[in-house]
């Protein structure tokens, strides 16, 4: 029965409760909220149609009914009780509040939503290590740590700004406690300073929801750098012989320790300070001069060149140039100098310019481009510098011959053919050749061949030769034949053909008359000889035959004899003798041919010769010189 009355009882009550009014409802609840630590929580809660006790509970702990909460100081609930207000109060919010909170209506059974309460730590000022002076050194990569401590809620994050703009190439992490609650957070900045860093301002700021604008912490940066330098020239364009001054200026972080100097890479001895005086010359246009300024920190270098005025100086003369005919050939002279003088190439004895510049070319030669090539540069505007320098050019073609002057001979007598070659390549050989046979070298028969250098070239013709042909005993034919003188190499061949000039003999009545002057004149001498010995006594002893010798250059007579070194190789019956010639008496003529002397133009000397004799007696010595027959064969 009991059990059955219960249930009625509650319907009725519900019956005349909804007779009565509006049952008990939330007209506001509390919401997640967020506060700063030590500032004031409020947690709104009205209620509607309810008049009975209303609570706070904390994470499930009731905090109590009364409005100032005993045993919660910090904690109050307030608002008009006849409207239904019952708002909790926390001041000043600290960490433990940190929780759940919810409003509850005992009597009518209600329960508002849970409300979270958030406690946000504001972060404190950042620490720069190393701060507030950061000494760093330009162009070595450094590293910037700014820390954050403290229990800052949410975590703080750490930004750099340099001018109110912020700096990338930043790399954050943090350090976490054991129980994994937020110790310290660190940010490191990477960068490579110069020294246009030095006394620069970096901010680290520490932003978080707690602290929108953030906290900061600048530091100065002081560069220490290598030193910074400058180098210039007083004057820079100079003429050769000149004085000039070096300056070099340097700003450094340490201050300068030292300076060194050096022209073209070598010190210069004694230099010492910010200041050089030199007199200029040619070589500071290609050897600049540089300065190196020292610190603590390292050091820099500064180089500069002078642009120094000269004269043109001659590098590279010409090489002599061998070609063979009909191809191209090509000097090269190179001249230095400021301003770059201008080279002209002429040929020696000549005045036609054939070229500017360092090089000539010239196509296809031919024997008469042979010569000698002259690269000239005139003097700079001081006047100083220039001049030439010349090189040959040599024409390889086959030998010229030239047949040169030969004196006439008389028959019978000794006699000598010339040829002058010229040939580049040097001839293999020089011949001569005539009706009966040819000669290159040694003797044969009546012939013999000399072969030497001439006393002087041609320009660009090579080396010259000069070839003689020696007869020792000419021969009517001789006068009538022409003798060939040809040389070869390996371009070809040239030739020239020799005739001899014969001469006469004297007319007859010359000769007559020379020997009976002669004669008379030797018995005069014969009789005073006798009468000499006839005054100086009987008892004198007769004279001895006297042998009376005679000596002609050049005769036939078998008597001529050659020097030891030239030996008879020849073998046939009319072998003469071989006349040996000096060749000191080749003389070349102007147009280049060689005039020889007569071998036959002298005098024929008589020598009469005696026995020695007793001191009393009479020896007479006699050296004759006859014009009239001086040219007898």
């Amino acid at each position: 029965t009991l059990r059955m009355r219960g249930p009625a009882l509650l319907i009725l009550l519900i019956c005349f409760r909804g007779r009565a009014g509006p049952s008990p409802h939330f007209l506001q609840q509390p919401e997640d909220l967020v506060v700063l630590l030590g500032e004031e929580a409020r947690l709104p809660c009205a209620l509607g149609a309810y008049w009975g006790l209303v609570q706070w509970t904390k994470s499930g702990l009731a905090l109590g009914g009364q409005r100032d909460l005993p045993g919660w100081s910090r904690y109050w609930i307030s608002g008009n009780t006849a409207k239904g207000q019952h708002d909790l109060h926390i001041r000043p919010v600290e960490l433990e509040d940190e929780a759940s909170y919810e409003c509850q209506a005992t009597q009518a059974g209600l329960r508002s939503r849970p409300a979270q309460l958030h406690v946000l730590v504001p972060p404190e000022a950042p620490q720069v290590l190393g701060g507030p002076s950061v000494s760093l050194v330009a162009g070595i990569p450094a590293n910037l740590t700014c820390r954050s401590h403290g229990n800052a809620r949410p975590t703080p994050e750490l930004l750099w700004f340099r001018d109110g703009v912020r700096l990338d190439g930043i790399t954050f992490h943090q350090t976490l406690l054991k129980e994994g609650t937020p110790e310290a957070v660190e940010s490191t900045l990477t960068l490579t300073p110069s020294s246009h860093d030095d006394g620069a301002t970096l901010v680290c700021r520490a932003w978080s929801q707690a602290l929108p604008e953030g906290r900061d912490t600048a530091i100065t940066l002081s560069l220490q750098y290598p030193p910074k330098v400058t180098l210039s020239a007083e004057p820079h364009t100079v003429q050769e012989g000149e004085k000039v001054t070096f300056l070099c200026h340097a700003t450094a972080q340490p201050p300068v320790t030292g300076y060194r100097w050096a022209k073209g890479g070598s010190p210069v001895l004694g230099a010492r300070g910010p200041r050089l005086e030199v007199v200029a010359d040619a070589s500071f246009l290609t050897e600049p001069v540089s300065c190196e300024v020292s610190n603590a920190v390292g050091s820099a270098n500064r180089t500069t060149a002078l642009d120094v005025l000269f004269g043109p100086i001659l590098q590279a003369k010409p090489e002599p140039v061998s070609v063979d005919v009909g191809e191209d050939a090509s000097f090269i002279c190179a001249w230095r100098g400021n301003p770059l003088p201008r080279v002209t190439w002429t040929r020696r004895g000549g005045a036609q310019m054939l070229g500017s510049g360092p090089t000539l070319r010239l196509r296809s030669v031919g024997p008469e481009d042979a010569g000698d090539y002259v690269c000239r540069a005139e003097p700079g505007l001081s006047g100083l510098g220039g001049g030439a320098a010349e090189a040959r050019l040599t024409v390889n073609a086959p030998p010229v011959v030239t047949a040169l002057h030969s004196a006439p001979a008389f028959l019978r007598g000794p006699a000598r053919l010339q040829c002058l070659v010229f040939a580049s390549p040097p001839p293999d050989a020089v011949v001569w050749s005539w009706d009966e046979g040819f000669l290159e070298a040694g003797s044969r028969g009546r012939f013999l061949v000399e072969t030497f250098p001439a006393p002087e070239g041609h320009e660009g013709q090579g080396p010259g030769l000069i070839s003689v042909l020696h007869i020792s005993e000419t021969q009517e034919s001789d006068f009538s034949r022409s003798f060939n003188c040809s040389a070869r190499n390996r371009l070809g061949e040239g030739g020239a053909r020799a005739s001899l000039g014969r001469r006469d003999l004297l007319p007859t009545v010359r000769i007559v008359a020379g020997v009976a002057a002669a004669t008379t004149t030797l018995l005069m001498v014969i009789t005073g000889v006798a009468l000499c010995c006839w005054s100086h006594g009987k008892a004198s002893a007769s004279f001895p035959e006297q042998k009376n010798l005679m000596r002609i250059p050049g005769s036939s007579d078998g008597s001529s004899s050659r020097g030891p070194e030239e030996e008879e190789t020849g073998s046939g019956e009319d072998r003469g003798p071989i006349v040996h010639t000096d060749h000191s008496d080749l003389v070349l003529e102007e147009e280049g041919a060689l005039q020889t002397k007569d071998p036959t133009n002298g005098y024929y000397k008589v020598r009469g010769v005696s026995p020695p004799a007793p001191p009393d007696s009479c020896v007479t010595s006699l050296q004759w010189k006859s014009p009239g027959i001086s040219n007898l064969p």
